[in-house]
């Protein structure tokens, strides 16, 4: 069943470097998702516990990294592109805390206590806490707060695991707040993406080329910024969530030809739409029929994800051009990107196709 609730515009994309949610932590609690019996009494006091709190948005790929040459160091075959969303409409809110009397690393995901002890999550620790002990000084001994264990708590406020990059906000979010509790400044996407790949594109606003490096200690690895936000004003994206029960799956297509990336960004640059979404769509069309081509099959897409992709179609048909382009992720919700000048149209015809009769919506 297609949301029309959550049918999200993105008017412009806008810089999600992760920012405190507010300038003063508040002392009633670090953040909502924690309960109250998982921080002690020391928690607002800075001489023995540190909290902060940062935001971070999801990127969307309009040209998937297909597969990993390091799976450890989460290293991409090929470079890839992605737009990263404005934080009013799709965010994650992540509040880190560090505390001499937290007996082991904790972690909540929306409101639900998970396993801290994640290697990825872990791996992104490590790193933080090694780059403050860095900028503090080879030889100096490490603080005590270095040494505290960490509660963190982390909600989007959109469908987890759900094809909208809910890892790559998350984990960009957590390196910030990390880097904030421990002081660490520059740059983060190299430590993002030990946690999840995309994450290190979510560390950045606008259009962002994730590098595929060269190194094999991923050093070079990094996000880039491609284009700022400003570039492109006319450019939309439209979110349509549709319900679906499916886990969330790791599967990565396993080659994406590097002459169609250069194409993308070729198509950013000279703000081309029809090249952009045909290249767009094509990229998300190779990724779910390769997934559809391993055995067994994996299925992110349902019955309206597709019905979602005939309309695209018949819109376009209509038009006598490319008017609007859908991606889809590891999950069935679409992403529809468009110019400004088409948005109210094609919601309409969204709401028409979808009625509230029977979406659910009220």
């Amino acid at each position: 069943m297609l949301s029309s609730a959550m049918l999200c515009r993105a008017k412009r994309t806008v810089s999600c470097q992760a920012v405190p949610c507010h300038a003063v932590l508040s002392s009633a609690m670090l953040c909502h998702a924690i309960p109250s019996n998982a921080v002690p009494s020391c928690a607002m006091q800075s001489a023995l516990c540190r909290a902060k709190p940062c935001r971070a948005v999801p990127c969307l790929s309009t040209s998937p990294p297909g597969g990993k040459r390091d799976t450890d160091l989460i290293l991409p075959i090929n470079s890839s592109l992605s737009v990263t969303l404005h934080q009013d409409q799709l965010r994650t809110t992540t509040t880190a805390a560090a505390c001499r009397d937290f007996t082991e690393d904790r972690l909540w995901l929306n409101g639900v206590e998970v396993d801290a002890g994640q290697p990825r999550l872990q791996a992104c620790l490590r790193e933080v806490r090694r780059l403050a002990r860095k900028r503090r000084g080879d030889d100096a001994a490490a603080p005590l707060s270095l040494s505290y264990k960490v509660h963190v708590a982390s909600e989007n406020n959109f469908p987890t695991a759900a094809g909208l990059a809910s890892s790559a906000s998350g984990y960009a979010c957590l390196v910030s707040a990390l880097a904030r509790l421990y002081g660490v400044e520059g740059e983060l996407s190299e430590v993002a993406r030990r946690g999840s790949g995309s994450a290190c594109r979510s560390m950045l606003g606008g259009f962002v080329q994730w590098q595929r490096g060269e190194r094999p200690d991923g050093r070079d690895s990094v996000a880039l910024q491609l284009q700022p936000e400003t570039h492109w004003p006319e450019l939309s994206v439209l979110v349509l969530v549709v319900t679906s029960p499916t886990l969330p799956m790791q599967y990565r297509a396993e080659v994406v030809v590097p002459e169609r990336m250069t194409r993308m960004a070729r198509s950013i640059q000279e703000r081309d739409f029809e090249a952009f979404g045909q290249l767009t769509m094509q990229d998300s069309n190779q990724f779910h029929a390769t997934c559809l081509d391993t055995f067994p099959p994996i299925f992110y897409l349902n019955d309206v994800s597709r019905s979602i992709i005939a309309l695209a179609h018949r819109f376009n048909a209509h038009h006598g051009l490319t008017k609007v382009a859908y991606t889809f992720d590891a999950g069935p919700n679409a992403v529809i990107f468009m110019l400004e000048d088409t948005v109210d149209e094609f919601v309409e015809v969204v709401r028409r196709s979808f009625p509230p009769a029977s979406n659910g919506d009220q």
